[in-house]
C-alpha cells in the first residue's frame, strides 16, 4: 500500500508503549499514535518528564489517552519492574524500543556494570522483551509487534560479528555494535517466533537523521527550555517528528510484517521498506544463536522463545 504518514490507520482500540517517550523521536512517535486514536504508554526513566509529553500531547490531541511506566534503561532492575508493568496491560498491541542514551560513550557503565551503549540499547530491550513475552505465554492475548530501532551506521561501518570481539575504543563505535546486535537479536526474534508459531511479529527500523533545528516545538519538548542541539548535517536532514515516521509505520502499517526494515531512503523523508544488512539478518546459524545467548546471560533472562 501507498504509506502516508500523515494519514495513519484508525487505531481506535488499540495500546502502544514507546520507550524514550519524553523527548525527541519517542515523544513524536506518541504523538502521532494519539492522534490516529490509540491510547499510548509512555515509558521514560522520569515520572515528571512523562507528565510533561503527556501535557504536551493532550495540547495538540485533547483527547488523547496516555499512562505512564518509569523505565530506567540503564538498571536492568528498574527494567524489569517496567516489563511487569507492561505485562498487566489488558492490552498491548505494540511496543517501540527508541529509547536509550545518546551521548556515545566506550567508557561509561550502566548500573549493572555493563558497557552504557550495548547495556541501555541492547540488553535493556532484550529484558524488557522477555518480561513482556513471559507474561504472555499462557494467553498471548492480541497480536504483539516489537519494533526495534536501529541506525544507518550498522550498515555503513560494517562491525565484524562472527566472533566475540574487544570492547570498541570510541563511542560511536560502541554504538555501532550496539545497534549491530540489535539487528541480530530482532531477526532472530522473528525467526523463532514463527518457528514456534507465536503471534509476535519483530521489525527493525531506522530514522534517518532527525535535527532539533527542523523540529516543531512542544511546551517541554522542543523548546527554549530543552538544551539545543547542532547538527551539521542539518541542511539535508528531517525534523525528529518526521523521523518518529518509521517507528509508527512498523507499529500500524496493517501491510507490515515481521523481519522486515523500514526507514527513509537516505537521511531524511517518508518511510520504505528496505533491504536488510545480510551480516545481521543472515549472519549464520552459529552467529545468531551466540549472540542471543549472550545477550539473555547479560539480561539475566531465559526468552520464551525457542529455537525453531
Amino acid at each position: 500500500m501507498t504509506w502516508n504518514p500523515a494519514r495513519l490507520p484508525d487505531l481506535t482500540g488499540r495500546v502502544y508503549a514507546v520507550t524514550g517517550a519524553t523527548g525527541g523521536i519517542g515523544y513524536f512517535a506518541a504523538e502521532q499514535l494519539a492522534s490516529a486514536g490509540a491510547e499510548v504508554v509512555l515509558a521514560s526513566r522520569s515520572p515528571e518528564k512523562i507528565e510533561v509529553a503527556a501535557r504536551a500531547i493532550r495540547g495538540q490531541v485533547p483527547r488523547a489517552v496516555t499512562s505512564g511506566v518509569a523505565v530506567d534503561l540503564v538498571s536492568l532492575a528498574s527494567v524489569r519492574e517496567g516489563a511487569e508493568q507492561l505485562s498487566v496491560l489488558p492490552r498491548l498491541d505494540g511496543i517501540f524500543l527508541n529509547g536509550g542514551p545518546m551521548h556515545f560513550s566506550a567508557r561509561e557503565t550502566t548500573e549493572d556494570g555493563l558497557p552504557l551503549m550495548v547495556g541501555a540499547h541492547t540488553v535493556a530491550n532484550v529484558a524488557l522483551v522477555a518480561g513482556i513475552l513471559s507474561a504472555r505465554a499462557e494467553d498471548p492475548g492480541v497480536p504483539l509487534r516489537v519494533v526495534h530501532a536501529s541506525t544507518g551506521f550498522v550498515q555503513r561501518f560494517r562491525r565484524d560479528i562472527s566472533r566475540p570481539r574487544p570492547a570498541p575504543r570510541t563511542g560511536i563505535g560502541a554504538y555501532v555494535d550496539a545497534k549491530t546486535r540489535t539487528e541480530v537479536f530482532a531477526y532472530e526474534l522473528d525467526r523463532r517466533a514463527r518457528a514456534a508459531g507465536l503471534p509476535i511479529a519483530s521489525i527493525l527500523t531506522r530514522p534517518g537523521v532527525g535535527v532539533d533545528a527542523k523540529t516543531p516545538e512542544r511546551p517541554g519538548i522542543r523548546d527554549s527550555s530543552v538544551a539545543y542541539r547542532r547538527n551539521p548535517y542539518t541542511p539535508w536532514a528531517q525534523g525528529k517528528d518526521a523521523a518518529a515516521w518509521s517507528g509508527v509505520r512498523a507499529l500500524v502499517d496493517p501491510d507490515a510484517t515481521g523481519g522486515e526494515f523500514y526507514g527513509p531512503k537516505r537521511v531524511a523523508g517518508p518511510p520504505v521498506r528496505l533491504d536488510p544488512s545480510v551480516h545481521t539478518a543472515r549472519p549464520g546459524a552459529d552467529v545468531a544463536e551466540r549472540i542471543w545467548a549472550e545477550l539473555e546471560e547479560l539480561a539475566g533472562v531465559t526468552l520464551p522463545v525457542p529455537r525453531g
